[in-house]
C-alpha cells in the first residue's frame, strides 16, 4: 500500500511535471506568437510610417520647391525694381548735378555782373571826386539845360525854360572853361528866340470860359416850358377906340396883365418839361467844360471845335436876345485865340554841352600859335602870329578823368 501510494504520488508528481511542461510550451509557444505578432506589426507600422514619410517628404519638397520659385520670382521682381530705382536714382542725381551747375553758373554770372557794376560805381565816384569846381558848374549847367528843355516841350513854361537858360550860362561863365564860348553862344540865340513867344494867358481863358458856364442859367431857351418865368407885359397901345368896341378893349385890356403874347421867328412845335429844359443847360455847361478840358491839355484842335460846337447848339436852344449875343460873341473871341505857341528848339546847347571835351579840343586846337609860315615865294619863317588876348583871361580847367 505504500509503495501503491508512492506509486500514485510518483505519478502524480509525473503528471503534474509533464502538465507544467506542456503549460510551459504553449505558453512559449504563446509568447513567441505574440513576439512574432508584435514583431509583424511593428514592421507593418514602420513601413506605413516609412510610406508617409516618404509621401509627407514629396509634398514638403514640392512645397519647398515651390515657394523657392515664388522666392525666386520676387527676387527677380525686387531685382528689377532696385535696377529702376537706381536708374531714376541716376537720372535725378544727374538732374541735380545739372541744376546744381546751372545755378552756379548763373550764381557767377550775377557775380560778375554785380562786381562789374560796383567797379563802375566805384571808378564812377572817384571821377566824381576827381572832378574840380568848374567841372561840377559845366555838370549843374548840363542838369539845368535839361530842365529847361523838359519844362518848355513838356508844359510850355516859357518863364522858367528861361530862367533855366539864363542860370546855365551863368554857370558856365563862373566854370571859366574855354570850351563852354561856343555852348553859351548857343544859349544867348535861344534865349533871343523865346523872347519873341507869346505865351497865352491860359489861366484868364480859363476863369472866362468858368464865367460863361455861370451864365447858362441867364439864358432863355426857344421852346416854352413849365414853370417859364413870365416877362412883363408889353404896353398895348390901343388905336381910337370906337363906340362898339368898348367892351372888347376893356376885356383885352383884363387879359393883358395874364396873358403875355410873344413873337418868335421859330416854330414852336412842342412844350419842354423842367427836365428836358434842364438838360439842354448841362449840355451846354458840358460843351464848355469840354473847351476847358481841350485848354489845359493845349489842344488846339479840339479847343477850336469844342467852341464851335457850344456855339452851334447855343444857336440851336436859346432865343436870341442881348444875353445870348454877348454869349456868342465871347464864344468867337475865344475862338481867335492861340492856345499853344509855336515853341523853338533849344535842345542844341545840351547836345554841345554833353560832347564838351569835343569843344576842348577844338579850342586848343584854335589857341595853338602857328609855329613857321612858309611863304611861296620865300623860305624865310615868319614870326608867328600870337592868339588874341581876350579881356577876361580864363584859366584852362582839366577835363575830368
Amino acid at each position: 500500500m505504500a509503495e501503491l501510494s508512492e506509486q500514485q504520488e510518483q505519478d502524480l508528481g509525473e503528471t503534474k511535471q509533464a502538465r507544467r511542461s506542456r503549460s510551459g510550451f504553449w505558453f512559449g509557444v504563446i509568447i513567441l506568437l505574440i513576439i512574432t505578432g508584435l514583431a509583424g506589426a511593428g514592421f507593418y507600422l514602420f513601413t506605413q510610417l516609412r510610406d508617409q514619410q516618404q509621401g509627407l517628404g514629396g509634398e514638403v519638397k514640392g512645397e519647398m520647391s515651390k515657394q523657392i520659385a515664388d522666392y525666386q520670382s520676387q527676387l527677380t521682381a525686387i531685382q528689377s525694381q532696385l535696377a529702376t530705382l537706381e536708374a531714376n536714382v541716376a537720372g535725378k542725381d544727374t538732374h541735380f548735378t545739372k541744376t546744381l551747375a546751372d545755378f552756379s553758373q548763373l550764381h557767377n554770372e550775377k557775380l560778375e555782373g554785380t562786381r562789374k557794376e560796383l567797379n563802375e560805381a566805384i571808378a564812377r565816384l572817384q571821377r566824381q571826386l576827381g572832378k574840380t569846381r568848374g567841372d561840377w558848374l559845366i555838370a549843374d549847367a548840363e542838369y539845368l539845360l535839361s530842365v529847361a528843355n523838359e519844362r518848355l516841350h513838356l508844359v510850355s513854361d516859357v518863364n522858367t525854360t528861361r530862367e533855366a537858360l539864363e542860370a546855365a550860362d551863368q554857370r558856365l561863365r563862373e566854370s571859366g572853361d574855354a570850351g563852354t564860348f561856343k555852348v553859351r553862344e548857343e544859349i544867348a540865340r535861344e534865349l533871343s528866340e523865346l523872347k519873341s513867344v507869346t505865351v497865352p494867358d491860359i489861366v484868364g481863358v480859363y476863369a472866362s470860359i468858368q464865367t460863361l458856364q455861370d451864365r447858362v442859367d441867364k439864358l432863355v431857351l426857344f421852346l416854352p416850358y413849365t414853370g417859364k418865368t413870365l416877362a412883363a407885359p408889353a404896353e398895348i397901345k390901343q388905336p381910337p377906340a370906337a363906340e362898339d368896341q368898348g367892351l372888347l378893349d376893356s376885356a383885352m385890356s383884363q387879359l393883358g396883365g395874364i396873358v403875355t403874347i410873344r413873337h418868335t421867328e421859330h416854330e414852336v412845335k412842342a412844350i419842354l418839361t423842367p427836365e428836358e429844359a434842364q438838360f439842354i443847360r448841362e449840355q451846354l455847361r458840358v460843351k464848355l467844360e469840354m473847351v476847358k478840358i481841350s485848354l489845359v491839355q493845349h489842344n488846339e484842335a479840339l479847343f477850336q471845335s469844342s467852341l464851335a460846337d457850344a456855339k452851334k447848339w447855343t444857336e440851336q436852344n436859346f432865343t436870341k436876345n442881348a444875353d445870348v449875343d454877348s454869349f456868342i460873341a465871347e464864344l468867337d473871341r475865344l475862338d481867335n485865340l492861340k492856345i499853344r505857341s509855336q515853341l523853338p528848339d533849344i535842345s542844341a546847347s545840351l547836345k554841345m554841352l554833353k560832347d564838351i571835351a569835343t569843344l576842348r579840343i577844338e579850342t586848343d586846337k584854335a589857341m595853338l600859335p602857328a609855329e613857321t609860315v612858309v611863304d611861296d615865294k620865300k623860305t624865310n619863317p615868319v614870326e608867328p602870329i600870337k592868339p588874341v588876348e581876350t579881356s577876361t583871361p580864363v584859366e584852362a580847367v582839366p577835363s575830368p578823368k
